[in-house]
């Protein structure tokens, strides 16, 4: 409440403050300026026809083959890829890939403009729970020299149990009644 009461005289005494200045009115008449002699242009609204492409040129489909596979066994990378398409439009092919679960997934599509793409997919193997293998590394893990200084010696208090060191700082003493 003290703080209220400071405070709502500090803002009247602040208020009652420097006077403000009066400035005398000016001894010349406010400049009149003439109406513009000029009329303000009259722009036509702007004739924007639509735009017209050009109808771009259709081509017909083309037949092609093509197929690439990759099998590497250090990096247990196994995949397959082959795809062909007639010059009616209408494209099959397969593709495989080796899953992390052991098993090799194997999918079957056709895709035309009248059925869309349409997919069968097949797994091949037995799926067997993932477990890596843990490899140490192969260099010696690093030595370090022991320190050149001593270490610390500590004295655990009472509540504190030996094996832990106490800190560097004094315990705090707090008041027993508030």
């Amino acid at each position: 409440m003290k703080v209220f009461v400071l405070s709502a005289l500090i803002v009247v005494v602040a208020s009652q403050g420097y006077p403000k200045p009066q400035y005398p009115t000016p001894a010349y008449p406010a400049p009149a300026y003439p109406t513009p002699a000029y009329k303000a242009p009259a722009y036509p609204a702007p004739a924007y026809s639509s735009p017209a492409y050009a109808k771009t040129q259709e081509y017909a489909p083309m037949p092609y083959s093509f197929n690439w596979a990759v099998k590497d066994d250090p990096s247990y990378n196994d995949y397959a890829h082959q795809e062909t398409a007639d010059d009616k439009g209408y494209v099959t092919g397969s593709y495989r890939t080796l899953l992390p679960d052991g098993r090799t997934q194997i999918v079957n599509y056709k895709a035309d403009d009248y059925t869309g793409y349409v997919a069968d997919v097949k797994y091949d193997g037995e799926a067997k729970e993932y477990k890596p293998t843990y490899k140490p590394a192969g260099y010696p893990s690093p030595a370090y020299p022991s320190p050149a200084y001593p270490s610390p010696a500590y004295s655990a208090p009472k509540y504190q149990s030996p094996s832990y060191p106490s800190p560097a700082y004094p315990s705090p003493k707090y008041p027993t009644k508030y």
